[in-house]
């Protein structure tokens, strides 16, 4: 056991381990943080939404995708491996997962067919990891691209909305993964994107070191914030206040609402498919794909 470990005077202090995802809980509602990472055993959750399925296959099918041999890298194959990742959780009915499978299966298939299949990118679902002065931080990439001698981040989305610069600059999860990026990969890398699968557009954004310094003091107070919070519900502090509910519309999309009765009374239940994008697939997008 280190010095560290065994919290002696004067020693530092350890490094708080955390993903991006965990550090965005306790931001967006401390009280969904402690139910879902330090109350054990953990509250039961709700059942799942129809657009996590839809996404989960995206991903996956994307991610098998590039696990073909690139002779076998077609729009077409991109659409059957949808397919097989379909699940019809959170849907209506099956005529609706089936509806929704469709236009999923286009948009994998239209994305594929902007991409070089010859050209396999340096990283494909890569887990990553960096260090800060506070943070021991790790997570998994989307695709990770070689473009000009540096390397890219890429998060595919397939959310309600169409993303913009301002979407991938104030992403701390894509700043995170730079960092993440060139400490595993030993490379350069600066430019993040978001690939928004439903209207097949890219927003993208180069971080430099102030933007990226910015992240991680946003995320060493985060963090600051948790180990403060989780020391004092250990020494006896009430729960339910050191770690409040934000309550609020967003409450309507918790699957842990069921426990929490600030959130239940801010918000109603939202249907299980009431996430899934407002798109028309069938209409015709300028797509903008990198490979």
């Amino acid at each position: 056991m280190t010095p560290a470990q065994l919290g002696l005077p004067g020693m530092p202090e350890p490094l708080f381990a955390c993903t991006p995802t965990k550090l965005a809980t306790y931001r967006d509602c401390p009280r969904r943080y402690r139910m879902t990472y330090v109350d054990r055993p953990a509250p039961r959750r709700g059942g799942a939404f129809a657009h996590n399925s839809m996404g989960a296959a995206c991903h996956n099918a994307l991610k098998q995708w590039w696990d073909l041999p690139p002779g076998r890298r077609t729009p077409a194959a991109g659409g059957t491996l949808l397919d097989g990742a379909w699940t019809d959780e959170g849907f209506r009915d099956p005529q609706q997962s089936a509806s929704w499978r469709g236009r999923a299966r286009r948009w994998v298939a239209d994305y594929t067919r902007g991409l070089d299949p010859r050209v396999q990118p340096p990283g494909i679902e890569r887990q990553v990891a960096a260090t800060t002065g506070r943070l021991a931080i790790s997570g998994r990439v989307d695709r990770v691209d070689e473009r000009d001698g540096e390397l890219v981040v890429v998060d595919y989305k397939t959310g309600r909305r169409e993303l913009g610069t301002d979407d991938a600059r104030g992403s701390q999860s894509l700043a995170f993964y730079v960092l993440g990026v060139r400490r595993t990969m030993h490379r350069p890398c600066t430019q993040v994107e978001l690939h928004h699968l439903p209207s097949g557009r890219v927003a993208s954004f180069s971080h430099d070191d102030a933007s990226l310094a910015r992240q991680v003091r946003r995320a060493e107070q985060t963090a600051a914030d948790i180990i403060t919070a989780t020391d004092t519900a250990a020494g006896g502090g009430p729960p339910d206040e050191v770690f409040p509910a934000r309550p609020g519309a967003q409450c309507g999309w918790c699957d842990l609402r069921a426990h929490c009765r600030e959130g239940a009374a801010a918000s109603r239940a939202r249907e299980p498919w009431s996430g899934l994008p407002d798109v028309d697939s069938d209409q015709p997008q300028d797509r903008v794909q990198t490979a």
